[in-house]
């Protein structure tokens, strides 16, 4: 027996609730996750994490066309925990590594079949990068974005608008590549 089945009282319907839910969007949660995990153990482990919070704040789940992107903003400050906890690890990591490491190592170089579109897209900061993905990749509309940020559709408007202007603006001045001090493929 799962453990929400001990905790669920007969007849109060919570149980239904959270499998219709899980159920329905369980897909479109666990394809945001991925998307900016990109890895399917991080995302599995994140979703998991979502619906326990679900769980948890069951009685404030929005119905119809809120609810996903209600879910978004429930997995993406899901997410953002999981960054914040992954960077004190890294930092740790890395101050280990300094201290047995007394040699420093070259940056990457830019991977072939790299487009400027995706270099670009990279160089912006991560708060456009959100904004841009919510509208292509999830398909939210402005109103469902302000749920997932927890802001008014009118500051995802003048965001959006800032963020696509960075991007158009990264695109056609100069290399994007050379944003970050990269060299491109153009300049060797």
């Amino acid at each position: 027996m799962s453990e929400a089945a001990v905790h669920d009282p007969p007849g109060d319907g919570r149980r239904e609730r959270f499998e219709e839910v899980f159920g329905t969007h369980r897909e479109a949660v666990l394809g945001y996750l991925l998307r900016r995990t990109g890895s399917s153990h991080d995302a599995a482990d994140l979703l998991a994490d979502t619906f326990v919070v679900v769980w948890r704040r069951l009685d404030e789940v929005p119905g119809g066309d809120q609810t996903k992107p209600w879910l978004y903003g429930v997995a993406r400050r899901v997410l953002a925990n999981h960054r914040r906890g992954e960077g004190r690890r890294n930092a740790l990591a890395d101050r280990l590594r300094d201290e047995l490491v007394e040699t420093s190592t070259p940056s990457p170089e830019p991977v072939d079949g790299d487009s400027a579109t995706a270099r670009a897209f990279r160089a912006l900061p991560e708060q456009d990068r959100e904004l841009l993905t919510l509208v292509a990749w999830e398909d939210l509309d402005t109103a469902q974005i302000a749920t997932v940020l927890g802001c008014s559709r009118n500051a995802v408007r003048i965001r959006l608008h800032r963020a696509r202007k960075r991007f158009a603006k990264l695109l056609t001045t100069r290399p994007p590549a050379a944003v970050r001090g990269e060299v491109s493929h153009e300049d060797v």
